[in-house]
């Protein structure tokens, strides 16, 4: 256990002005507030906290940091409050234990939904203050170096998983790599025990046959540097198991055949001489084609900077050598902890402003649910990346496999959403192209042009895909509305009512919503019908016989040049006259169609076609089924539905008119259903005499060349 004044002499020693005092206090209110807790390691509680604010230490990090890492279980786990907190060390740790504090103890959930909700709140939590994310680091590394003492397997391999797939790759954006290391090692070891054994078993084999295999490389690389005038620092180190584990799968190769399972670190004076480093080994050493990697030109998004080589190098071993300078190599090894290195008086540098952070950012806002926003963070933390530009030369990284979209919507989301084609290398390509590493991108875009659903299909990053999502959620609302509002004019306007938004405003809380937009989505999408509106809105009203708003009535023109005739002539075989009938809207039924009627109570009788689907909730009710067909003398024009995909260009919608007038067709209806860059998507109702006549103009218009498809609509 570390003893109070070794903990204060540790930060003292990086850091000679820190807060002693504060130091001391928090210390002691840890101490007494955990008091008899236990871990299930059977050791004091006190240890956890005492253990973080070692590991924080060890990072160099300032005098808040090291306090909360003492603090940041007491409102969770003790009766301490964060008005208690605020009163004793200041705003400032309330605010970093608030949002250290677990909240509603991620670690342990198991309902998907809270993990992603908890795991929101820490994304927020950390884009406030990055070092809540440091000590929320320390404190799981901790817990997965004490994982052992918690006896539910399936407990353990939870942990485990949620480390590997979130907090080791966060580890990773913030550069802390051996931290990162550390996480990924321990969750192997609970994930895939027989795996990491097999790889640990290997490597002391090989350290066992090479004896100091590794000083003696580090000699001969010295000899190599120090001839050609270069004085550097060279220190060598096995991979961890889970690394190399990780490149076996991902390469498809044996242990045997890896190159870099020996890694050696060369730490020069400035960036000048890193190139010169490779240069001299380079000349001594065969490298391996397609493992060189310049991060110090292009740093990684975590400000990580080297340069990466693999060589056949002394006594013909296969190696990996990083070549960086002393910054660099605090960068590598700290990451954005190295920003908290003090300057005289105790002021930490500014902190860099993390691209990764704010693309988490823009996911929160776009993405609708936790468990959405939980996937697509874990698209954009766990993925290898490439680098590519635009064509004034900035950076764009994204992950393996990433598309010209998930480019665009990197640049900007304005970019993305008006994206309508890309030129990689200055050559036009499709959208759904993987990049390369070091392609030039260019985005052509739109005004007029709006994000495709088809796009979602082959986005790779979180934040593109969330963006997509949106849109799509956005689209399918307002047509949600413009049906709504469609629905309920009718229903007003069938009881003799004039419609106004003024009538809807005074039971927009009956049906929980903020606007009256909101409640045409509802209608629209069936969450409440129209007609619970309709009698909400008027709750005296007493309709008479009520309509069915599937069915249409049989042509009111026709009617009104026959009023005068006591029963009309009807279209139909098999009723009685004066019986009212409908058509259902369906199926659409037209002359030549085999045709049934069902029987309601009010409504008269309803003609649908025989293969209409809804005809399916009538079976058992066979008493209301009517054998019905079409008069052959009967002469009345029937509306005929078509699905049709024409070719978004000028003209093409007045071609489609004139095909079907020139075929003797009437369009008294016509609705876009969907609409992209290329196409149209349409429902139109056309006046036909019969089945025949719809098919003539079904034929004609597939023979048109800017239709893509057409077909009978059997529903909508």
């Amino acid at each position: 256990m570390i003893r109070q004044y070794e903990l204060v002499e540790r930060v003292k020693a990086y850091d000679p002005v820190a807060d002693e005092d504060l130091i001391n206090r928090a210390y002691v209110f840890s101490m007494k507030a955990h008091g008899q807790q236990r871990r299930a390691s059977g050791d004091p509680y006190f240890l956890h906290p005492l253990e973080v604010a070692g590991i924080l230490a060890d990072m160099k990090l300032d005098t808040g940091s090291i306090v909360t890492g003492l603090l940041h279980d007491t409102v969770e786990d003790t009766v301490a409050s964060l008005e208690d907190l605020d009163k004793l060390f200041g705003a400032e740790i309330r605010e970093l234990v608030d949002g250290v504090t677990k909240l509603s103890k991620l670690e342990l959930q198991s309902d998907a939904d809270k993990q992603a909700e908890n795991f929101r709140k820490l994304v927020l939590a950390m884009s406030k203050d990055l070092r809540v994310l440091l000590v929320k680091l320390a404190d799981r590394l901790h817990n997965m170096r004490t994982l052992q003492h918690i006896r539910d397997d399936e407990k353990r391999k939870r942990i485990a998983r949620e480390t590997l797939e979130i907090y080791a790759p966060l580890a990773e954006r913030i550069g802390i790599h051996e931290m990162k290391d550390e996480l990924e090692d321990l969750a192997f070891a609970q994930l895939n025990p027989d795996a990491r054994e097999s790889i640990v078993q290997r490597l002391f084999f090989l350290r066992k046959e090479g004896g100091d295999l590794t000083g003696r490389i580090i000699a001969e690389l010295e000899g190599v540097l120090e001839r050609g005038g270069l004085k550097a620092e060279i220190t060598g180190r096995e991979k961890r198991p889970y690394s190399i584990w990780r490149k076996m799968q991902r390469k498809s190769v044996a242990f045997e055949q890896l190159s870099d399972i020996m890694a050696f670190r060369v730490v020069v004076a400035d960036p000048g001489e890193c190139y010169q480093a490779l240069g001299l080994i380079h000349h001594r050493y065969a490298s391996i084609p397609g493992r060189f990697k310049d991060y110090i030109s292009t740093p990684k998004p975590n400000g990580y900077r080297s340069l990466h080589t693999a060589i056949l190098g002394p006594f013909q071993q296969r190696i990996e050598i990083q070549i960086r300078t002393g910054d660099m190599h605090e960068v590598a090894e700290l990451g954005v902890a190295a920003h908290w290195a003090y300057k005289q008086g105790g002021r930490p540098k500014d902190m860099p402003k993390y691209r990764w952070l704010r693309q988490l950012l823009d996911i929160l806002e776009t993405a609708q649910k936790p468990e959405e926003f939980l996937e697509h963070t874990k698209l954009e933390l766990f993925q290898d990346q490439v680098f590519c530009f635009t064509p004034k030369g900035m950076l764009i990284s994204l992950p393996q496999g990433a598309t010209p979209i998930d480019f665009a919507y990197a640049v900007h989301s304005e970019v993305g959403d008006r994206c309508v084609g890309a030129k990689v290398n200055g050559r036009m390509v499709t959208l759904r192209q993987a990049l390369n590493n070091g392609d030039q991108v260019e985005i052509v875009t739109s005004k007029t042009s709006s994000p495709s659903p088809e796009w979602e299909r082959f986005a790779v990053t979180g934040k593109a895909r969330a963006r997509i999502r949106r849109f799509i959620r956005q689209q399918q609302r307002a047509q949600y509305a413009e049906l709504g509002r469609a629905m309920l004019q009718k229903v007003f306007r069938q009881e003799g009512y004039d419609f106004t938004e003024k009538a809807l405003e005074g039971v927009l809380k009956q049906f929980k919503v903020q606007a009256v937009e909101d409640l045409y989505a509802a209608v629209g999408s069936a969450t409440v019908t129209s007609r619970e509106v309709f009698h909400a809105v008027f709750p005296g009203h007493r309709a008479s016989a009520q309509r069915d708003d599937n069915v249409v009535p049989i042509n009111r023109a026709r009617s009104r040049h026959v009023k005068d005739a006591k029963h009309p002539p009807l279209a139909i075989r098999g009723l009685i006259p004066g019986m009212a009938v409908h058509y259902a809207r369906c199926c659409h039924p037209i002359p030549g169609d085999r045709i049934v009627g069902i029987v309601t109570t009010g409504k008269g009788v309803t003609i649908h076609t025989i293969d209409c689907e809804t005809l399916e909730s009538f079976y058992n009710a066979p008493e209301r089924w009517l054998d019905v067909s079409w008069d052959a003398e009967a002469k009345e024009n029937q509306v005929g539905r078509l699905h049709t995909v024409l070719a978004n260009e000028p003209g093409s919608l007045g071609t489609l008119s004139m095909v079907i007038g020139k075929n003797g067709g009437n369009i008294t209806n016509l609705k876009i259903t969907s609409r992209s860059p290329d196409f149209f998507e349409m429902l139109i109702d056309i006046d036909v005499t019969d089945v025949k006549h719809l098919s003539n103009i079904i034929a004609a218009l597939r023979a048109t060349p800017v239709i893509s498809a057409v077909e009978r609509a059997r529903s909508g």
